[in-house]
């Protein structure tokens, strides 16, 4: 669908004069259209609170130069009717509010090549900014396996985790898409200019808020939502108690999606989140991207074998032969007769185990009688 000129450029007008996430407005927006919202603002500033501040703004947006000049610098701005609108951001419109924020955006600034509506089935790696290097390493590892499997991996770009999983995703020639609370245009934190130049040019870097904007605190709330809703699940890596990607696994929950956690050491804050998150069943647990692969897949898809310790050579005994096995020496022989007295089995049945036992090299016979083959002593020795 075509987008008409004057709505594009009236949700570019709410998108400049409204806070990102401001339930109020937003859902107007939803309901009434861009256009029809705009004349609420217009007409009735005084209706609720928040219209003060953002008729207060109407004067001075100038939403034409603004797209014009985001367009000159390869900056596109989605709006819901256009084909690249995401679908799956829809489902904001009845996943209620968290700390005052939610609803559908009334648009999307993107900049890069990567259409976001084509994301396929993304997941979002997301956690501490004050990340170990256990996190760190697992992140990278989780995307660079999602990514092979044709996940695009999405995150917020801050600091620890959300870098560790766009590099992850970047060195295994994978898609990823970066969320921000700021423009697009500003990178941020200043340390990862590199990283989301990169991102601009060859995957895409996303906000809720126009270009220019700063990254203040209540818009990192109001990004975890954009996170949560453009993917198929998240996987929260490392997180404290009060944690923002705890924030974004509640959005998740709240749309339906598929909340992970990857368990850390029982001893590390940097974990605490994320352990009771599971303990109180709000995510899965997971270990690895073919964990998280299984979770997500269709069904029969991605499906893993139940993890078990490589099979010993004893474990394809039966259980009298491993009770006789048991009875037998390590290294001083003993007779048949010895070995049965300890098994607790008849003579003569021992007997023929034994003799079968030393087919495979379980056991030896020495002229003066049983004991462990050399295999099996090796086994007990180490």
């Amino acid at each position: 669908m075509t987008v008409p000129d004057e709505e594009r450029i009236a949700r570019a007008t709410i998108s400049i004069v409204t806070e990102p996430g401001d339930v109020r407005c937003l859902g107007l927006t939803r309901e009434l259209g861009g256009v029809r919202f705009l004349e609420v603002l217009r007409e009735q500033p005084d209706l609720r609170p928040e219209f003060v501040a953002a008729a207060g703004r109407l004067a001075t947006a100038e939403p034409e130069r603004v797209l014009e000049d985001a367009a000159r610098r390869g900056i596109r701005f989605v709006v819901p009717g256009d084909d690249e609108w995401p679908a799956s951001l829809d489902d904001l419109a009845g996943a209620g509010m968290l700390h005052a924020r939610g609803d559908v955006p009334a648009g999307l600034w993107v900049r890069g090549p990567l259409r976001i509506d084509r994301l396929g089935p993304a997941v979002a790696v997301v956690g501490s900014r004050s990340s170990t290097s256990y996190g760190d390493e697992i992140a990278g590892d989780l995307a660079a396996v999602l990514c092979a499997a044709g996940r695009t991996v999405i995150s917020g770009a801050a600091y620890g985790v959300d870098y560790a999983a766009h590099r992850g995703a970047v060195a295994a020639d994978g898609r990823t898409v970066a969320v921000l609370a700021c423009g697009v245009d500003r990178p941020y934190p200043l340390a990862h200019r590199p990283m989301l130049e990169h991102l601009g040019q060859h995957h895409a870097v996303v906000s809720e808020a126009p270009p220019g904007s700063a990254p203040l605190r209540i818009r990192f709330l109001a990004r975890n939502r954009l996170i949560a809703a453009l993917t198929r699940g998240t996987v929260v890596v490392e997180a404290a108690l009060r944690s923002g990607a705890l924030n974004t696994a509640s959005w998740a929950d709240r749309l339906h999606r598929t909340v992970m956690g990857v368990p850390g050491p029982v001893t590390s804050a940097a974990s605490a989140g994320v352990h009771e998150l599971i303990r109180a069943g709000g995510a899965s647990l997971v270990t690895d991207g073919e964990d998280v692969l299984e979770l997500l897949g269709a069904a029969g898809e991605h499906l893993l074998d139940v993890r078990r310790a490589p099979e010993a050579p004893r474990d394809r005994l039966t259980l009298r032969a491993r009770q006789v096995l048991d009875a037998v020496p390590v290294s001083r022989p003993a007779s048949a007769a010895s070995v049965a007295r300890v098994a607790g089995l008849g003579a003569e049945e021992v007997e023929h185990l034994l003799h079968t036992l030393a087919v495979d090299g379980h056991v030896e016979r020495l002229p003066s009688g049983w004991r462990l083959g050399e295999e099996a002593r090796s086994t007990i020795e180490q």
